[in-house]
């Protein structure tokens, strides 16, 4: 027996008859239904599935170091010990995040509801209606209160919003060689660092400065600028603006999505773009993560927009119908001439801060902004009278106090003493920012600790005898209405809200509906016991930058699930702070960079990459400041060794990196990876490789043993963090030895190594509040389980991909003719017999009842299907019975006995309405159209639309709430 099969079998399939193991419940296949599918392929175990499957020279050679499994309870009973570790104090912190009061109608019926939480990118967009909706409420709010013309549908975080606006200023410059972007003093510091980061990157040079004072010049491409300053000041930036503009440089303004409510908005004052962060509209601190943050512009810059964008279509029978649009602007089709590499949106969380919206409507957030101000406005009017000074400038919610150096200490001693925290703005000046949940209380206990730890000599209620809080300067209030759609004043009873919440769910296709079988995308249980803990106080209400001492639990979480996902992995060190896949990439490739210029070879910037790569990773390359070079594929889909070769040698002097996918994007383990590597290594370059394939790996392999320098995770793939409907996500880099030193740093809480990188998120562990889901994951299923977990994908993987490839071939396959954890169909051939395409295809699953698999990736005219380990036998069965079906619809367009123009495949999918008209033309029955299986007759989910006419979109994009008349 070979090394790699003694240490598999020495690592034995987990005890599934204990009623609380968790892998039986994560794991969909029964025991007997795993020795019928194994039975069906033709091989005696699990073990020798994968001695067929995974090339043995990349092995795991010993069992992974990992605790011993936990069931559920004890799950959650060691997590609220972690929890309890963690100090809820107030915040007054400010610098962009703030407490919220969440309204519990969106908590429990969003946020804790899987029809939300399992849904995926609204690319099938006949069946993704309902989050659409809500993702365009979010635009038309973010364009209404920032006074744009057009808003994305969510960023990942302000400061990588604000690094995003800065790249859209360089690709919109007049002047293509201008290299300088001005940084306003005043910003948060963590936006400063994240743009710093990607100006390095980029090849551009910072310049930080004060508006108030410092001209541009000639060839500065733009501005960033900050309203309320980090300080809370309010300046009018119109001057500035002006100034910006004749100078032919675009401003960027970062500001305050709640304040908007009261002030003038950058908008109407001239501003170029505008970016901020939602997440006081409803969404918790989360000690910095996930939060749905905004980038809005003006409608000339639409096609150099990052990241997503809703717009109102219709249907094939002239019914109005939301899709993505500008789709041109994607990584996949683009790659490295794409506007962003940004793929994770935060959809999940832009529902929320969209329902807020919804739910309270324009008058309750002004209510709630006026609230707020006020508060502020009496707290600076109580210190003053207590002696300190504040700042000249006008303000909204924070409030910027002079102490002297003498008293500051005391000051945030008593603050402490009562479990409050400040902000320590420099060695004489605190910045005090209030918030929605803050209230008398508050206000009494801060003038205590202001007056010295004792009773100020008067109280709340004095201060406000003084009359109302001075108002903004006329020039800086806002009076153009904001929310006037219906939408934002309709929904004040809960029972409306929660009828609307529901009828917008029911408009999509989650995984409480079927399994969604998309390859490369890993849609697994998200099991109730993993997401639990997300909304506790004590993960959920702590500020990114609360001192150490009160994070002492979440600082223990990160330590170990660090230490696990490097166990795993066996890479020497892991950053959890990019907070998506596409951050994982830029910044695992910024620390390869940083590399070769320790190393005097700043030089190397050439990136090789296979043409069978995600899309994501050329975009990746070049905001990380490399040139790509694309190496060919073989016939079998494997990266060409002879080109690699070739290529390698010809950039051997300014190599830098090649960027792999492994198992490869075609769904198989290429048996060269090693050579690979070395090849790779030989001209000096260091190897990337993507991780989003790791649910193939987990326990069976190790990257960081066969080659690769840096690898990225994506935890909502392979560690169950829940797609949310295209976001949150968390991309946490593992990285060699060599490369440890360079993890990424941050200007406020001490993070990374010795020579790091600057910041590639706003928080210095990206989105904290969302880790103690793959923690919850790797403990319940311990060593034994996360490979049992890894075969089950496997086996599921080939199970399927045997069952189908008498009807549709398999495109790829291994050395010996078996696939990794997913698979391409090859209907290209279909399409010369029958006219029917890949997109017929997918619009037909939907009236089995089935999100459609990958669509046309890596492949055009192709399906890449990926089951995963958390689908049944009868699930899977129930996929290659539509699938089946639906080949025999095609064979019947084939044969003559549909029309190529009129069978159910081009008019899929069938709605309610369209199968229950009084007319029916068509050359199939109504009974063909919406039952055409056995199960669509017990429980039928519905599209809501026809098939969305993208072309339409395009040529007519509205990216706005329509008006109510188009809802007739």
């Amino acid at each position: 027996m070979d090394t790699a099969t003694a240490a598999s079998a020495r690592t034995h399939a987990p005890d599934l008859g204990h009623p609380d193991v968790f892998v039986r419940r994560h794991v969909g296949p029964r025991p007997e239904e795993i020795q019928a599918m194994l039975k069906a392929l033709g091989v005696a175990s699990l073990s020798a599935l994968i001695d067929e499957t995974v090339p043995k020279g990349i092995r795991r050679r010993k069992p992974l170091a990992l605790a011993p499994a936990r069931s559920e309870h004890e799950l959650l009973a060691d997590l609220r010990a972690i929890a309890s570790r963690n100090k809820v104090w107030r915040s007054f912190i400010g610098m962009g995040y703030h407490d919220t009061l969440v309204p519990p109608v969106v908590q429990r019926n969003i946020v804790e509801n899987p029809g939300w939480y399992t849904q995926y990118t609204p690319y099938q967009a006949e069946i993704s209606q309902g989050r659409l909706e809500a993702m365009l409420n979010f635009q038309t709010m973010v364009c209404e209160l920032s006074g744009m013309a057009i808003a994305n549908a969510s960023m990942l975080d302000e400061a990588t919003a604000a690094a995003e606006a800065m790249h859209l200023c360089f690709a919109v410059a007049e002047n293509a060689k201008a290299k300088t972007f001005f940084v306003a003093k005043d910003v948060h510091p963590q936006t400063i660092a994240v743009v710093r980061t990607r100006a390095k990157a980029l090849g551009a040079r910072i310049v930080i400065g004060d508006p108030a004072t410092d001209m541009l010049t000639k060839g500065t491409v733009g501005a960033l600028i900050q309203l309320p300053s980090t300080d809370g000041s309010i300046v009018d930036p119109r001057d500035f603006i002006a100034h910006a503009h004749e100078m032919g440089a675009r401003v960027v303004v970062a500001t305050d999505i709640l304040g908007l409510t009261l002030m003038t908005p950058p908008g109407e004052m001239g501003a170029d773009v505008v970016v901020g962060n939602t997440q006081r509209f409803g969404v918790p601190l989360g000690f910095g993560g996930p939060h749905a943050a905004f980038l809005a512009t003006k409608d000339e810059y639409k096609r150099q927009m990052p990241g997503r964008l809703v717009g109102v279509s219709k249907d094939v029978h002239g019914h109005r119908g939301l899709r993505l649009a500008l789709g041109t602007r994607e990584q996949h089709i683009r790659r490295e001439r794409a506007t962003s590499n940004i793929c994770t949106a935060q959809v999940l969380l832009a529902v929320m801060a969209s329902m807020y919206a919804v739910w309270h409507g324009p008058d309750g957030l002004r209510r709630i902004a006026e609230r707020v101000r006020t508060i502020a406005g009496l707290f600076e009017r109580g210190v003053r009278r207590l002696g300190f000074s504040t700042g000249a400038a006008p303000f909204f919610d924070t409030v910027r106090v002079t102490v002297g150096a003498d008293r500051r200490a005391a000051i945030l001693r008593a603050a402490a003493a009562k479990k409050m925290n400040l902000r320590a703005l420099d060695k004489a000046t605190l910045c005090v920012s209030f918030d929605e949940a803050k209230g008398e209380a508050d206000l009494a206990d801060l003038l205590e600790v202001f007056a010295g730890g004792k009773a100020p000599g008067f109280s709340v209620a004095d201060l406000a005898k003084e009359g109302p809080v001075a108002p903004l300067p006329p020039r800086l209030v806002r009076t153009s209405p904001y929310l006037t759609h219906e939408v934002f004043h309709r929904f004040r009873a809960e029972h409306e809200l929660l009828r609307y919440i529901h009828r917008l769910q029911a408009k999509d296709l989650s995984l409480t509906t079927s399994m969604i079988p998309l390859g490369s995308c890993t849609m697994k249980l998200n099991a109730t016991a993993e997401m639990y803990p997300m909304t506790w106080p004590e993960f959920g209400r702590i500020h990114p930058f609360a001192p150490a001492a009160q994070t002492q639990g979440y600082r223990d979480l990160f330590a170990t699930l660090e230490a696990w996902l490097a166990e795993i992995t066996g890479f020497a060190a892991v950053s959890l702070q990019p907070n998506a896949g596409s951050q994982g990439e830029y910044a695992g490739l910024l620390v390869i960079r940083e590399w070769h210029r320790s190393r005097g070879e700043g030089h190397r910037t050439v990136c090789l990459i296979p043409q069978s790569a995600h899309g994501t990773n050329p975009a990746s390359a070049v905001m990380a400041g490399m040139s790509v070079v694309v190496v060919a594929c073989d016939a079998s889909g494997n990266v060409d060794l002879a080109d690699l070769r070739a290529k390698a040698k010809e950039h051997a002097a300014n190599l830098a990196a090649l960027m792999i996918t492994y198992p490869s994007t075609h769904g198989v383990f290429e048996e060269s990876i090693e050579e690979i590597c070395k090849v790779v290594h030989g001209a000096g370059g260091q190897v990337y490789m993507d991780g989003a394939n790791m649910n193939a790996q987990v326990g069976l392999t190790r990257p960081g043993d066969f080659g690769p320098d840096v690898c990225h995770l994506n935890l909502h793939k392979t560690f169950c963090i829940p797609h949310g409907g295209g976001g949150p996500g968390m991309g946490p880099i593992g990285v060699a030895a060599h490369l440890a030193p360079f993890l990424p740093s941050h200007p406020v809480v001490k993070t990374g190594g010795a020579q790091a990188i600057g910041p590639v998120s706003a928080a210095p562990w990206g989105s904290p509040s969302i880790l103690v889901i793959p923690y919850a994951y790797i403990a319940m299923m311990g060593a034994d389980g996360l490979q049992h977990a890894t075969e089950v994908a496997i086996l599921a993987a080939n199970y399927m991909a045997h069952r189908l490839e008498p009807h549709f071939p398999v495109l790829y396959k291994g050395a010996k003719g078996r696939v990794a954890h997913e698979f391409i169909l090859d209907l290209r051939p279909l399409k010369e017999l029958s006219g029917i395409e890949a997109t017929d295809v997918a619009k037909r699953l939907m009236d089995y009842g089935f999100h459609a698999p990958t669509l046309s990736f890596p492949v055009a005219g192709t399906l890449m299907v990926e089951p995963t380990e958390s689908e049944s036998k009868e699930e899977l069965d129930r996929l290659c019975d539509a699938l089946i079906a639906i080949r025999k619809e095609i064979q019947d367009v084939i044969d003559g006995q549909l029309p190529k123009d009129d069978n159910p495949l081009k008019h899929a999918p069938h709605t309610a309405a369209v199968v229950t008209a009084t007319h029916w033309k068509h050359a199939y029955t109504r009974e063909v159209a919406a039952f055409p299986a056995p199960w669509t007759r017990i429980h039928k989910f519905w599209p809501t639309t026809g098939r969305i006419d993208d072309v339409y979109g395009d040529r007519n994009l509205m990216c706005l709430c329509p008006p109510p008349e188009a809802y007739a």
